[in-house]
């Protein structure tokens, strides 16, 4: 079938079945935000960012998580001038001793945790085997089990005042899973099951004002991909990112509005409504447009670890302009 046939088919379905508007923040949600503790990893941009500097202008309490203490007081600085209060905790969110002084701080200063939104994450792209294991390892460190410790600190928390809400930002790869992205792929299927298994203990223990929410977004245009990891060969890239902000957003509105899980925007519904109807079809579509676009026609780019090891100086706000970036490229390469 040809890759626009079978695109529009999965759209089309899934927006028929499923809907396909994004969950959107309105003003009375502000009521929702003033006064309440959140805390959030991975605050030092994108995702994280965008979330905290909205928790801000709601006239939240929120703890700032990330290994880049400096740009977390840039953080803060916004969150504070849009009328909330602000802590920052620098915090590699793959130390469990860190996580358990991350939680510490928020209560001390805040004195309870309203909602936990685990969104620190990295990448590693490349064939599965030119990765170092070490780096595939990294990846697991992070997006795995640094999500298993703040839903440890966070759930303990829970259970002591009688309430919470706790975020995991998982992505659509978490259901459908793309070449080259073999271990962040693997990390994404973990939060969801995670997920999955949390909200089952908490059906047994009858705690109805605890809630375990999944968040499932499209790729977007974040600093993620400046970020990441990469031995590819090639700049990393995808396509038809989705806006940030609107991202951003989403997981605030499931941090009010919590659901088992929310996919995000119309191509994550869609993808993840045609891989349950079209499995096969489904992967195909989604592994064909990811090598052409890593593999075939990006631009050649050395082997990097990114910033899995240590923090990068770039990329410190909600956007990453890689779209801009690739437009550049495509020009060039046309061009030729």
């Amino acid at each position: 079938m040809d890759r626009g046939i079978g695109t529009w088919l999965l759209v089309t379905v899934a927006c028929t079945t499923g809907g396909c508007a994004a969950p959107r923040l309105a003003g009375k949600d502000q009521r929702l935000m003033a006064g309440r503790t959140f805390v959030v990893t991975g605050a030092s941009s994108g995702f994280g960012r965008g979330a905290a500097e909205r928790l801000g202008r709601g006239g939240a309490n929120v703890v700032l998580a990330a290994r880049r203490a400096d740009v977390l007081e840039e953080v803060a600085t916004v969150v504070r001038a849009g009328g909330g209060k602000a802590l920052v905790v620098p915090t590699d969110v793959s130390d469990p001793a860190a996580v358990e002084v991350l939680a510490r701080a928020a209560l001390a200063r805040f004195g309870r945790i309203d909602v936990w939104i685990n969104n620190a994450g990295i990448g590693a792209i490349g064939r599965f085997e030119d990765i170092p294991a070490a780096d595939h390892a990294r990846v697991i460190d992070v997006n795995v089990k640094g999500v298993i410790y703040g839903s440890h600190a966070a759930l303990r928390q829970f259970r002591t005042q009688g309430f919470g809400t706790l975020v995991n930002v998982s992505s659509v790869e978490g259901k459908i899973a793309v070449p080259y992205h073999s271990s962040y792929a693997a990390s994404k299927h973990a939060i969801i099951g995670l997920g999955v298994a949390l909200n089952q203990e908490l059906r047994f223990a009858h705690t109805p004002r605890i809630r375990v929410a999944t968040v499932l977004p499209w790729a977007a245009d974040t600093p993620y991909f400046t970020h990441t990891a990469n031995y590819s060969a090639g700049t990393p890239r995808m396509v038809m990112f989705d806006d940030p902000y609107r991202v951003a957003d989403a997981i605030v509105w499931t941090a009010l509005y919590p659901r088992k899980e929310v996919a995000v925007g119309f191509k994550a519904r869609a993808a993840i409504t045609g891989h349950r109807l079209l499995p096969g079809l489904a992967e195909n579509i989604a592994g064909n447009v990811l090598h052409r676009v890593q593999v075939e026609t990006a631009p050649p780019a050395p082997s990097t670890p990114g910033s899995l090891y240590q923090p990068m100086l770039e990329g410190t706000g909600v956007r990453g302009d890689v779209r801009e970036r690739m437009k550049r490229e495509n020009a060039v390469r046309k061009a030729k």
